[in-house]
């Protein structure tokens, strides 16, 4: 059985053929963010369109913002404006003609995790997503549990600091509250500069404090760390084990594991796992 799995970022889109563990016409582009409603549905459309084929049988889509899973609509996606209420799953089956699961994409992470990552004998993670913003999907049991609105593991929403850990935990914290492009910083500390290392360990103590709150409220075996910030994890990673020297349990400190997601293509795969 073949799917399209389908990662749709607040600036990116992944879109791929998914059969068993393999990734076929797998396509990556940038998303027209600041277009229409219209306009980035069309171009969703035309994305799928390179990698669908007469041996798929369904499409499942992972996006950044609350869903309602059984009607397909999509709430308030961050980092593209116009989307408010989007009837995602009518405009693509309409389209398509074959049936779409929609759902938020850090729970299409974690999903990914569970069912084609290494850790698969895990029974209960979280995963962190950490790109544009952060997020995560959490598996209890080997079951994803997604809340009622797909908005469970929203970590990067709650409180902190001026604003909310989203700000301090994701690529924003670079742009927005240093006004450095992340990459840049990225480049930087693998050349060894001493302010870009500096700045990573304060990444790093920003989000021990996020990585608090799951401890406190799921009580993970495992955090699965990754998206596009994750690539610099040994950067940040002293921050992170500063910042959790302050946790009130040290004995769940020490049973943690914090691990790297090692395939790229995982939300994919695990947008697609949305078909099963």
């Amino acid at each position: 059985m073949a799917y399209i799995g389908v990662d749709l970022g607040g600036t990116k889109i992944s879109v791929a053929k998914i059969t068993g563990n393999t990734c076929e016409n797998g396509t990556r582009s940038l998303i027209p963010n600041e277009g229409s409603e219209n306009e980035i549905l069309d171009f969703i459309k035309n994305a799928i369109s390179k990698s669908i084929d007469k041996d798929v049988e369904a499409i499942g889509i992972g996006v950044p913002s609350l869903v309602d899973q059984k009607l397909g609509i999509v709430y308030d996606v961050q980092n593209i404006p116009s989307w408010k209420k989007v009837f995602l799953k009518d405009f693509l089956e309409n389209h398509f003609k074959i049936p779409v699961f929609v759902n938020n994409d850090a729970n299409c992470f974690s999903l990914g995790e569970l069912y084609f990552g290494n850790r698969k004998k895990l029974d209960s993670f979280v995963g962190l997503t950490i790109g544009t913003g952060i997020a995560g999907g959490i598996v209890i049991n080997k079951k994803l549990y997604n809340g009622s609105n797909s908005g469970a593991g929203e970590f990067g929403m709650l409180p902190y600091l001026d604003s909310n850990f989203e700000n301090y935990c994701s690529g924003q914290f670079f742009q927005k509250i240093k006004g450095i492009a992340g990459e840049k910083i990225f480049s930087k500390a693998k050349a060894g500069d001493d302010d870009a290392l500096a700045l990573y360990s304060t990444f790093g103590m920003h989000l021990g404090n996020l990585i608090i709150q799951v401890l406190y409220t799921f009580d993970p075996e495992t955090i699965i760390l990754g998206g596009s910030v994750s690539k610099a994890y040994i950067y940040f990673k002293s921050g992170i084990q500063l910042s959790l020297k302050q946790f009130a349990y040290q004995n769940s400190v020490s049973n943690l594991k914090i691990i790297l997601s090692s395939d790229p293509d995982i939300s994919v795969k695990g947008a697609a796992a949305l078909c099963y």
